[in-house]
C-alpha cells in the first residue's frame, strides 16, 4: 500500500521575509532548497509526495481544497511559514479545517523548516 504525503507551504516568492516571526536570513532560495530536501527524504522513506504551494490570500483555501480532493493522503505536513507568523493564523485555520473536511482520519503534522518535513510526517505515519 502506497503512503501519500501532502506537503503544503507558502510559495517562497510570496513570503514576507521582513516578518520578525521568521528566522533571520531566510529567503526564497533557501525555502526552495529545503523543499527539494524534504521531497527527496520523503521519497527515500518509500512514500509518495505531492507539493502544494499556496499564496497567502483568498486563493489559498480553494487551491488547497482542490489538491486535497485529488487523492487520499495519509498525512498532510503544514509548513512553518504558514503557522509561525501570527498574521497567518486565519490561513492556518483554513488549511487545518480543509484537511478535516476533505480527509477525515488524515494525520496533520507541522514542520519547523522545510528540511524536517519527512520527520514531521514520520511522527504520524506508521512504517510499512
Amino acid at each position: 500500500m502506497t503512503t501519500w504525503i501532502l506537503f503544503v507551504g507558502l510559495q517562497p516568492e510570496a513570503v514576507d521575509f521582513s516578518d520578525p516571526a521568521l528566522p533571520p536570513g531566510f529567503n526564497a532560495e533557501k525555502i526552495h532548497a529545503g523543499i527539494a530536501v524534504a521531497m527527496r527524504e520523503i521519497a527515500e522513506r518509500g512514500w509518495q509526495a505531492d507539493l502544494c504551494l499556496i499564496r497567502p490570500d483568498e486563493t489559498a483555501g480553494p487551491t488547497f481544497a482542490h489538491q486535497l480532493s485529488s487523492k487520499v493522503y495519509d498525512c498532510v505536513v503544514i509548513g512553518a511559514g504558514v503557522r509561525l507568523p501570527p498574521k497567518n493564523l486565519r490561513l492556518l485555520e483554513v488549511l487545518v479545517n480543509a484537511v478535516l473536511e476533505a480527509g477525515p482520519g488524515t494525520k496533520i503534522a507541522f514542520n519547523t523548516r522545510p528540511e524536517d518535513s519527512a520527520d514531521a510526517a514520520a511522527r504520524w505515519v506508521r512504517a510499512d
